[in-house]
């Protein structure tokens, strides 16, 4: 019987250096037309992000599940946060009625990474159940995912591109940073209220808006669209790829 969590570090594995092969910036300039404003290290970067946020490696997995877990209870109970934000007369004067928007959309940027771990752990369940065994080259990976169903694959791209274009608003990402920033120093003053794991996955959620935010603001707001426009267009062209197979 195949072993659960080394098949699932296998497929960790194999989908991190799919993606990382996807994103080769030569590959991707010889099949799509990229301005030349998007150059090579701006897909290293991107690629980067990918890796680094929403595929890392299987030894960071843990503490990324613990912290994120705690977002997921916010996600599904924003009032916790809420009320923390209300002790603030700054915040509450700046952003008004405006507040429980701000704050919903900086959650649901934040927990794009659950999804991904989601769309990887459906990949496992199939693996297990077809006895499809590792080494997960890109063949195996492509064959696991048109197992799956395309609808939930296509909800995995829109979190991604949800992100993005939370990146994408610069006044938007920045009321969230701030909000970030206020609720992790607030709840560490209270570590009896607050455990260390709630704080760990709002400071992880703050670092990926930080890390996305520096990749966006070197470019324009017309490249910025331009690479949404074109990793949505790779991801769909996978699927595309790997629905036709079948």
């Amino acid at each position: 019987m195949m072993n659960r969590e080394e098949t699932l570090k296998e497929i960790i594995a194999g989908y991190r250096d799919t993606i990382g092969e996807r994103y080769q910036y030569q590959k991707l300039k010889n099949k799509y037309e990229i301005p030349t404003t998007i150059n090579e290290e701006t897909v290293n970067v991107l690629r980067a992000y990918f890796l680094d946020y929403i595929y890392p490696e299987y030894e960071k997995r843990q503490e990324l599940n613990d912290a994120f877990e705690s977002l997921d209870d916010y996600s599904k109970r924003p009032e916790k946060l809420l009320r923390i934000l209300m002790e603030s007369v700054k915040i509450v004067f700046k952003y008004g009625r405006h507040l429980p928007k701000v704050l919903g959309a900086g959650l649901k940027a934040l927990t794009s990474f659950r999804a991904a771990t989601k769309f990887e752990n459906n990949l496992v369940a199939e693996a297990i159940r077809r006895k499809i065994s590792p080494p997960y080259d890109q063949s195996k990976i492509n064959r696991l995912t048109g197992f799956l169903s395309r609808k939930e694959i296509e909800q995995f791209i829109d979190s991604v591109q949800s992100l993005f274009e939370i990146l994408h608003d610069r006044v938007l990402v920045g009321k969230i940073k701030e909000m970030l920033h206020y609720l992790i120093a607030k709840m560490r003053e209270k570590p009896k209220i607050y455990g260390a794991d709630e704080v760990r996955g709002l400071e992880i959620g703050m670092e990926m808006l930080n890390k996305g935010d520096a990749l966006f603001k070197q470019l324009t707001k017309e490249d910025q669209q331009n690479l949404i426009h074109l990793v949505i267009k790779i991801e769909r062209d996978v699927l595309d790829e790997i629905f036709q197979e079948k």
